[in-house]
């Protein structure tokens, strides 16, 4: 019966919304995908919510290859992540699928502008939260991506090349959350790579930074400009607790990373006037 249901959605989707650049703008798309998502939370079958979130990803592959997808936002849709960069040449699509063990697997999109006459290029990726965090010496691609709901993006340029920040959460356990600075750009041939030795802090040049912290915290992690990146400064709760992340919490002051010729170079102890 579950699994009748569950067609019975996809086949609505799929016949009920044949062309999104029309029907992404018009009532009805935006609140069945929220309910599509609210009935994610509301079941403890695993099987049913990935069947759910099959027709989730059916619904949001025919958005993001419509022409609309960078004129067009879902104002009012709480599970999904719709991220334009300011220089309007990308944009991000994401969402997470909690299980009932409180894994999670993450499913995003990315668009990129290729010209005028020319198609978008999408790049799909998926995840899931490890307990290991990513590696911050190496890059990765679309094939294996780590994992997380991107919230940021600042376009900036590396010589001539232009790059994109990316601010991302990763919910890495029940007793672990990640917050993770990252830099995402496209090879010659069109690839995506995530990651460059463009964080540095004294002598080191790291790829990305992860942040680790309880998951019963809450840390800042933001843009405080183009040119400036600003998070919580993290140390043990109480003290004895060691070095084990998952005690951590902020220590209400902030650092950051500022950009200098192509350099995200680390700064401690900055004021921020705009406690977001």
């Amino acid at each position: 019966m579950m699994r009748q249901k569950a067609i019975c959605i996809i086949i609505l989707i799929f016949f009920s919304i044949p062309s999104l650049d029309i029907s992404a703008q018009q009532p009805g798309t935006e609140e069945i995908l929220e309910d599509l998502f609210s009935r994610i939370l509301n079941t403890r079958s695993n099987d049913e919510r990935i069947r759910i979130n099959d027709s989730i990803n059916l619904l949001i592959e025919k958005y993001v290859a419509s022409e609309v997808i960078f004129t067009h936002r879902f104002e009012n849709l709480r599970y999904l992540g719709q991220i334009p960069s300011p220089d309007s040449r990308v944009k991000i699509v994401t969402w997470n699928l909690i299980l009932t063990d409180g894994t999670n697997r993450y499913f995003c999109y990315i668009i990129r502008k290729e010209g005028q006459g020319r198609e978008n290029k999408i790049y799909r990726l998926t995840g899931a939260n490890m307990d290991e965090a990513p590696k911050t010496d190496i890059t990765y691609t679309a094939d294996d991506w780590y994992g997380a709901l991107y919230y940021g993006i600042q376009p900036f340029r590396i010589g001539k090349e232009t790059c994109y920040a990316v601010l991302g959460l990763d919910y890495g356990s029940l007793q672990l959350s990640r917050k993770i600075i990252d830099v995402m750009s496209f090879s010659e041939e069109g690839d995506i790579i995530f990651g460059r030795e463009c964080f540095q802090k004294e002598d080191q040049l790291r790829s990305r930074v992860v942040l680790e912290y309880s998951a019963d915290g809450v840390m800042t992690l933001r843009f405080n400009d183009k040119k400036t990146i600003i998070f919580d400064r993290l140390a043990p709760v109480n003290k004895g607790q060691g070095i084990n992340p998952e005690y951590y919490g902020t220590e209400f002051s902030f650092d950051a990373y500022k950009l200098k010729k192509g350099l995200w170079r680390f700064v401690k102890n900055v004021e921020v006037k705009n406690r977001q």
